[in-house]
């Protein structure tokens, strides 16, 4: 069994070409080619820790895969990542593990910002300023891959804790030089400047409201991704023109569609709008929501294509 260290699995991305793995995995998801459980959850009560266990096969294919993914907000303290875990690939002919990609949570990370970006591409906005709700890891991630899709000017930013989101802040210009990184007082601040809005929080309670919304406001909520969780106040996803979800059972169970799921029927899965998306109809000025909960397949396809594109 081959093993990939977390600077094996940096050197094997190219962003565009995740952001493209991406829009596949959810196409084949979307089309019933995979076989994608639903998450496991584990509650680590004493550390306030959570674990997220999830998993996927495409009929056909070389591999199945497992992967294990965990946050410790305790772990600040110590000085260490809130973030860690692992993805498993095994040959779907034998299930003889083929690589283990000591990934220390990174591919989860870098996944979701690339479908973050890719719900941004396929409905086709070209906004020069983004707003992002948290300063997390997630956070520096979704500015890096949406300026790979949109011509980013401009990035305001919120988050609870002034210092670490100084920090979020410097770390953004590091990476994006050219952009302009703005702090804003409030998340409604973000939203009265931006109309892109990404949510990468662990909220419980609702931190964007509609009054807070411009027209033609896009939000992808990325946090809510268990039983509580919740960024948006449900008012957003009944007003809004378009709701895409990366899987309608599993946002009706863990993201925000569980605090409203009366809108289940109006949902759609992005991997059809993917295919279908200029049928849609919904007007400009309209508010859309991209609700993900984050799937095992879009694991599975980041796996492959970090073990097939590694330098041997």
């Amino acid at each position: 069994m081959r093993i990939l260290d977390l600077a094996e699995i940096r050197s094997a991305l190219v962003d565009s070409e995740v952001i493209d793995r991406m829009r596949a995995a959810l196409i084949a998801q979307a089309r019933g080619e995979c076989n994608t459980p639903m998450p496991m959850h584990l509650d680590i009560t004493p550390e306030s820790g959570e674990v997220h266990i999830k998993s996927s096969y495409r009929r056909g294919g070389k591999y199945f895969a497992l992967k294990i993914a965990s946050t410790f907000p305790g772990n600040v303290a110590r000085g260490l990542s809130t973030g860690n875990g692992m993805m498993l690939l095994c040959s779907a002919e034998t299930g003889v593990p083929v690589a283990l990609l000591a990934d220390e949570g990174f591919l989860t990370d870098i996944r979701t910002a690339a479908v973050a970006a890719m719900a941004a591409r396929e409905l086709k906005r070209a906004d020069r300023a983004i707003g992002i709700i948290g300063t997390g890891v997630q956070a520096r991630l979704q500015a890096r891959m949406h300026a790979a899709v949109l011509d980013l000017r401009q990035i305001w930013i919120w988050g609870r804790t002034p210092e670490r989101t100084a920090q979020c802040r410097n770390d953004i210009l590091c990476q994006l030089p050219g952009v302009e990184v703005s702090i804003a007082s409030s998340a409604a601040e973000v939203a009265a400047n931006t109309k892109m809005l990404i949510t990468v929080t662990s909220s419980r309670a609702p931190l964007l409201h509609y009054r807070d919304l411009q027209r033609g406001s896009h939000i992808t909520a990325v946090g809510s991704d268990s039983p509580g969780k919740q960024e948006l106040e449900p008012l957003i996803l009944e007003r809004a023109g378009l709701i895409l979800v990366d899987s309608i059972e599993q946002c009706e169970k863990l993201g925000e569609l569980q605090h409203c799921r009366e809108q289940r029927q109006r949902a759609l899965e992005l991997g059809v709008f993917c295919e279908s998306g200029a049928k849609t109809p919904w007007q400009p000025d309209e508010i859309t929501v991209c609700d993900l909960t984050g799937l095992g397949v879009e694991d599975l396809f980041i796996a492959e294509y970090c073990y097939e594109n590694r330098k041997v």
